[in-house]
């Protein structure tokens, strides 16, 4: 088998050590491994870098073992050409079951050039992703506290939340400080409604009646502080966020021309594709890549299971987001392309296709740098126009009328 890099290192990364593997092919083709253990302190992983030059080390591969690699990525980064593999399509052969194992298997597999590199985004792109993620991680939080401040307003029998939408809103937030603050009367808290809810306040008035005591006061008051640090959270870092974007700011008004998208989308989109995408040879791949494509299974001439690959999992959370946002608007050929996947796949389904249909759409979009285009919702009627007519004629033949169709300009569509 070929050779490809005369001097190249596995690494088996842990959260306390690190081992390491290195191969060296002379002239004559015999190999000679050298394997250390370090510590991952940032001393002892210079230490290994020091090592790795005096080997004439050129090339390193790497697991991406949940985010053990990342510190010692970022320290390599720049110093070696690094490779980060999938687990998973590393260790398909069984018998190395130890640490230095690993590491020389690993090594191993990079002479040969059989690893396959994961896409390992810029130091820049890695920042603002975490950004990204972790307004995520408040938004879940936000509506965890949401929830749990809901479970004490039932258990103090107040049921504002079913005549309220928003808990969250300014007229529930009103009533319940004053709950809070000790206000006991009915009328007085519906007075306190704000907007198109002051036409409920028989309702409301009805609803905050309940055992409101000195523990449920307690809870809430927490719950909404903590809601208003979670708001202030999220506003602070999404702020950081714009500005990390400035210079992107043309690529997110295109991504906003798409129904469904919104800022905080586009920003999530930009902070986990970039806003190059020629790394990815085609809107296949990228799709391949973020796992929002059928699988691809076969044996024996029979199609198995067709159940979609792990891929990014925050790409494809904001993907379906954005499905369920597009399947509800109106006059869109990407409400039509839901509607009709849906009436014969389930719902479900139909959320992958459409956020599948919308990542390529992403890629057009951002390597051409062009506005999205409406098709239209009868986009797909028209597309096969003669099979829709025929399809609506037998329908209303087995309805028992006899149908002739006739163009709009000279008379109805449609004359029984």
């Amino acid at each position: 088998m070929q050779v490809l890099y005369p001097c190249c290192c596995g690494l088996d990364i842990h959260k306390k050590f690190v081992v390491a593997c290195v191969l060296t092919t002379s002239a004559d083709g015999s190999v000679q491994k050298e394997t250390r253990t370090f510590s991952t302190m940032t001393n002892d992983l210079l230490s290994m870098v020091d090592w790795l030059h005096s080997l004439g080390c050129t090339h390193i591969a790497m697991e991406s073992t949940s985010a053990y690699w990342r510190p010692v990525y970022n320290l390599l980064e720049g110093l070696f050409e690094l490779l980060v593999g999938n687990a998973y399509h590393m260790k398909t052969v069984p018998g190395r079951k130890t640490d230095v194992k690993d590491a020389e298997w690993i090594a191993e597999l990079l002479r040969h050039g059989l690893i396959r590199g994961s896409f390992i985004p810029s130091p820049e792109e890695r920042h603002l992703r975490d950004l990204t993620r972790y307004r995520t991680h408040l938004v879940e939080e936000r509506a965890r506290i949401t929830n749990r401040l809901q479970a004490v307003l039932e258990d103090a029998n107040v049921k504002l939340a079913s005549v309220v939408t928003d808990i969250r809103g300014a007229s529930a937030r009103a009533i319940l400080q004053a709950l809070v603050a000790g206000e006991t009367d009915p009328s007085t808290l519906a007075e306190l409604a704000r907007g198109r809810l002051r036409s409920k306040r028989e309702l409301l008035a009805q609803a905050v009646i309940g055992h409101f005591t000195a523990h449920h006061a307690f809870l809430i008051s927490e719950q909404l502080s903590h809601l208003d640090y979670l708001d202030e959270a999220m506003e602070r870092v999404s702020s950081e966020i714009e500005k990390r974007l400035q210079d992107d700011r043309s690529a997110i008004e295109l991504l906003d021309t798409v129904p469904g998208i919104s800022q905080r989308a586009a920003e999530i989109l930009l902070a986990e594709l970039g806003t190059d995408l020629s790394r990815f040879p085609s809107a296949k791949h990228l799709a391949s890549w973020a796992g929002m494509c059928p699988g691809n299974k076969e044996s024996g001439g029979k199609r198995l299971s067709g159940k979609t690959r792990h891929g990014n999992s925050w790409l494809r959370q904001v993907l379906i987001e954005i499905a369920h946002v597009a399947s509800k608007t109106k006059d869109t050929y990407l409400a039509a392309q839901y509607r009709r996947i849906a009436a014969r796949r389930g719902k479900k389904r139909a959320l992958i296709a459409l956020g599948h249909t919308i990542l390529v759409i992403i890629y057009h979009i951002l390597t051409r740098r062009e506005p999205y285009r409406e098709l239209g919702v009868s986009y797909f009627d028209e597309l096969d126009r003669q099979r829709v007519e025929q399809r609506l004629v037998r329908r209303l033949e087995r309805l028992g009328y006899t149908v002739s169709l006739q163009p709009a300009a000279l008379g109805s569509k449609l004359a029984a």
